[in-house]
């Protein structure tokens, strides 16, 4: 089975994308499907080399979510090269790795804006959304395998 190689993005790469990393990988996990690499990144390098933003990590393990290592990194030209699919949390994340990029490998997790929650404080609400996104995943993997 061919591998796939997941990266989500979002700003610093401490809460959306990280708590999008974790919960794919445990779907995929419980799934019992082992072709998927999931990573992920920011656009931003502000946060590069911390580690995953702490309400981020108590909503995760709320959820029963394992979080492994995790340090924040910036998305560069090479991981456009290592990955087949970068989804993104927000419009305007997309929008400029488009043009920083010139791929079409670059989407958003749902049709809407998952809001940081860095600045709102509603991790809740954006787990949920996450996860709902990353069902949708699953659901999509399954349906191709």
């Amino acid at each position: 089975m061919k591998k796939i190689n997941i990266c989500f993005v979002c700003l610093g790469n401490i809460c959306r994308s990280p708590m999008a990393e974790f919960i794919l990988k445990d779907k995929l996990k419980k799934e019992n499907i082992s072709n998927i690499i999931v990573e992920s990144r920011g656009i931003s390098n502000e946060e590069e080399g911390n580690f995953i933003y702490p309400k981020a990590l108590k909503t995760l393990e709320k959820h029963h979510i394992f979080v492994d290592k995790h340090k924040a990194k910036q998305i560069t030209t090479e991981d456009i090269n290592k990955f087949d699919y970068i989804i993104c949390m927000e419009e305007f994340q997309v929008e400029a790795l488009k043009r920083l990029f010139k791929t079409n490998i670059i989407k958003k997790l749902q049709p809407y804006d998952i809001e940081d929650p860095w600045y709102t404080n509603n991790f809740e609400k954006v787990y949920d959304e996450i996860n709902d996104g990353c069902n949708k995943i699953i659901k999509k993997i399954k349906s191709i395998s």
